[in-house]
């Protein structure tokens, strides 16, 4: 049996420029965020500069980790202990895990056809709960209606933080992903957008908030050497009401980050590339359902998404351990035990009872996921596509076909 022999896991190399930038820290020894030179700006704060520009907000904070930004915007944005927070019932585990981080009480939203958010299930969750935050997570790179969610949320006085883990350099009608709530929070993890091993960013146009996720990101009493910041003399009363929860990032996975902030637009458009190519080849197959797009919807595809809702449970199985011993390691969000990255809301027993979630639990039974690393071509693509085409017709030997231009 033929195998595709490429690793869905493996990134780039980092460029040379990301590696001189490192280089150059190491050699300092100034690895420490606030370990700088009389005059020197330091790698970290410059990070925060360039990517609040990007985004055209004026605040950004590096941190630690994305789900550290995620835990960080919900104390920031007023939290306390016990308050429900609404969060998508697809979504992964580091999302609602920050909602129990941070104390509060995750409270779960259905999904519609396209894993989005369901704008009508939101205002329902919003009014049995009475929750004042809302995590909206872009699952997988897929943004929902944004014009919908963010009027349940003014509706019911919801703070809007965005997850965006899987939309860094994405957009809805022309404005960035993570500009629509008060808090943006971004993944820098080595299967992101941009890699550093570890580490995520928060962007707000809030002053206050910013103000309080600086003090409590470590900044002791060294805020004014923040440049995406508030004016330091503004700091007076927050320095001392926020308690200090380290995990502001350090200067040298900031260096390795600048560089490949500069070519995020390059990437995207390298990934859209592959993904059209491997969507227009699995979409011709008369079992597979490709998950749509919203038309104002500007997204980067380092992963896909497809439903099989003509397959029965076994088949899905057969079809995909024929996947894995060709070498394409697809993710079922069906199966029934979580595995690798891959968990569903009912395997997160530290929840409370959720509601009833039934096209969540619909549509999971059948979707599938695929990443699609830069290291792959168009010709390998190719492979992948009738590789995957091999396994269906295997695991689905009995199945009558669709015809799906009727």
């Amino acid at each position: 049996m033929r195998r595709f022999s490429k690793s869905f896991t493996q990134q780039e190399p980092l460029s040379e420029a990301s590696i001189e930038a490192a280089v150059a820290v190491m050699r300092t020894g100034r690895l420490h965020r606030y370990n700088l030179l009389e005059g020197e700006k330091g790698e970290t704060a410059l990070l925060e500069q360039e990517f609040a520009d990007s985004l055209d907000v004026p605040y950004a904070l590096a941190c630690a980790s994305g789900g550290y930004a995620l835990q960080l915007a919900l104390r920031a944005c007023g939290l306390v202990t016990g308050d429900r927070v609404l969060c998508n019932a697809f979504t992964l585990s580091p999302v609602p895990g920050s909602i129990h981080a941070a104390g509060g009480e995750a409270v779960l939203v259905d999904i519609l056809d396209d894993t989005t958010v369901d704008p009508h299930d939101l205002a329902a969750a919003a009014r049995e709960s009475g929750a004042r935050f809302f995590m909206l997570s872009h699952m997988r790179g897929h943004i929902g209606d944004m014009d919908a969610i963010v009027a349940v949320c003014d509706a019911h006085g919801i703070t809007l933080i965005e997850d965006c883990a899987h939309t860094m350099g994405a957009s809805y009608a022309g404005r960035p992903s993570g500009t629509f709530g008060k808090v943006g929070c971004f993944s820098t993890q080595t299967y992101k957008h941009i890699n550093s091993g570890e580490g995520g960013l928060l962007a707000t146009n809030d002053p206050e908030v910013m103000r309080r996720a600086i003090i409590m990101s470590g900044s002791y009493m060294l805020y004014d050497r923040h440049l995406a910041a508030p004016k330091a003399e503004t700091f007076h009363e927050t320095r001392l009401v926020m308690a200090n929860m380290s995990g502001r990032m350090d200067n040298l996975r900031a260096a390795v980050l600048r560089p490949q902030l500069a070519e995020l637009k390059l990437r995207q458009a390298r990934w859209n590339t592959l993904y059209r190519h491997i969507e227009a080849g699995l979409g011709d197959h008369p079992l597979v359902d490709i998950i749509p797009r919203h038309a104002q919807e500007d997204f980067v595809g380092s992963s896909i998404q497809f439903r099989v809702p003509l397959l029965a449970p076994d088949e899905i199985a057969r079809f995909v351990a024929g996947c894995e011993v060709r070498g394409i390691p697809l993710k079922w969000y069906g199966k029934p035990q979580p595995e690798d990255y891959t968990s569903r809301y009912d395997s997160w027993r530290y929840l409370p009872a959720t509601r009833a979630l039934p096209n969540a639990d619909r549509i999971l039974a059948e979707l599938c996921d695929l990443r699609l690393p830069l290291t792959f071509t168009e010709e390998e693509c190719d492979d992948i596509i009738q590789l995957m085409g091999n396994a269906m017709e295997e695991a689905s030997i009995n199945k009558p076909r669709v015809n799906k231009s009727k």
